[in-house]
């Protein structure tokens, strides 16, 4: 195992050494909390001459994807990071970006969205952006935060992919909670992601290429689809380096984890840090006697739908938690895993579970409530209770999907 001795880090300190270790050519960025640390670490990085390359200010997040977009297409490894407004203001670059092909890596510290205004954890951010083309890996914890760079990099950078990618990880419970983490040193860490290969770089003036050009009717769907191809077919490399990390950090990874779910009649499917969380609930519920399980998704886009499937096939009840306001419909995790239980042909009570909206806490004895009431409808073999409800919340809802 090429490590190096325990580190106590919290998530912001573990995604800027893994982009200090990937030798960027190019970061542009624009602060925004919670992922400031991360971008103001790497600029110190830059100001003591631990890294050779550029640390660009700009003056928004607008302006950070859109030098991100220019230094890639010119021929360089590209990094970012950014959260909440700071992301939704890049949306239309991230459509861009990924449309282009370029391989851009951010971290994403997922905070919610206004208004009003929060800085605290939710996951709205990273719903905004789902559809937007990005590779999306989500970490549960620092060391994962830590981790997961390195795998966005290989991946995105992989002429078989050529996508940009982010690491999303949970404002303020990830990020700013300190945690032993163990890293690689920096030659095993640079080794792994391999020097960076440019494709059509803009600067080639032997091979002068075009970004950006206008498509309209005649290929524009020939265009999406093939970027919806390559997106889907990324799955299969980040297996691979999935695959080829863990050999290297003894840390293997899985597009979807799963514990104790193999006999569970209830599991819980999750994204962050309430994994561990749940975890403990699991472990509380089984010294009892129940069988409950639960699921978290590492991978959000592509999206694992047969991974997932085959890790709930043994539930009577499944509850789905959702970070984000649903606002008109069921949460977009319960969506996604509602269509893998549909098109593997699966049969399971699903239920919706809105929770830790701006970063409200969720504690273990939330999540063992969660457990029984979906034992509630695994006993009586159908819904018995809404659809969607919410956690922790004051007052009950307004409304909501009986």
């Amino acid at each position: 195992m090429a490590n190096m001795q325990k580190v106590v880090w919290d998530g912001n300190t573990a995604a800027a050494q893994a982009m200090r270790q990937a030798k960027i050519d190019v970061v542009a960025a624009y602060p925004i909390t919670p992922s400031t640390p991360i971008v103001q670490r790497y600029s110190q990085f830059v100001a003591d001459g631990e890294v050779s390359g550029e640390f660009v200010m700009v003056e928004s997040e607008h302006s950070a994807m859109s030098a991100c977009v220019g230094a890639a297409a010119a021929g360089g490894r590209v990094a970012t990071a950014t959260s909440s407004q700071g992301y939704a203001l890049m949306i239309e670059v991230l459509y861009q970006a990924a449309g282009m092909r370029l391989p851009i890596v951010m971290n994403v510290v997922n905070r919610a969205l206004a208004a009003p205004l929060n800085i605290h954890g939710d996951h709205s951010d990273m719903y905004l952006g789902r559809d937007a083309g990005w590779i999306n890996l989500c970490a549960f914890n620092p060391q994962e935060a830590y981790d997961l760079n390195f795998i966005a990099f290989k991946t995105a950078e992989d002429m078989r992919v050529r996508l940009p990618a982010a690491i999303n990880q949970d404002g303020f419970i990830t990020s700013h909670t300190t945690e032993i983490v163990v890293p690689l040193d920096d030659e095993s860490a640079y080794n792994f992601i391999g020097d960076y290969k440019p494709h059509n770089p803009m600067l080639d003036s032997e091979r002068p290429a075009t970004y950006g050009a206008q498509t309209e009717g005649e290929w524009h769907y020939e265009h999406k689809m093939r970027h919806n191809h390559a997106i889907v077919e990324s799955q299969k490399v980040v297996e691979e380096n999935f695959a080829d990390f863990a050999k290297l950090s003894g840390r293997q990874y899985n597009v979807v984890e799963s514990y104790k779910a193999e006999d569970a009649d209830e599991i819980i499917v999750c994204i962050g840090s309430v994994f561990g969380t749940t975890q403990i609930a699991v472990d509380n519920l089984r010294k009892s006697g129940r069988k409950v399980g639960l699921v978290g998704i590492r991978l959000w886009r592509p999206f694992p739908k047969k991974e997932l499937a085959a890790a709930i096939k043994s539930a009577k009840t499944i509850a789905v938690l959702d970070r984000s306001a649903p606002l008109g419909t069921t949460g977009a995790l319960y969506g996604e895993t509602a269509a893998a239980i549909v098109e593997n042909g699966l049969k399971a009570t699903l239920l919706n579970y809105i929770y830790g909206l701006g970063g409200r806490d969720t504690t273990v004895e939330h999540l063992e409530a969660i457990f029984g009431e979906a034992l509630e409808c695994s006993k009586a073999g159908k819904r018995v209770k809404p659809i969607m409800q919410t956690i922790n919340l004051r007052g009950k809802p307004l409304s909501f999907y009986p």
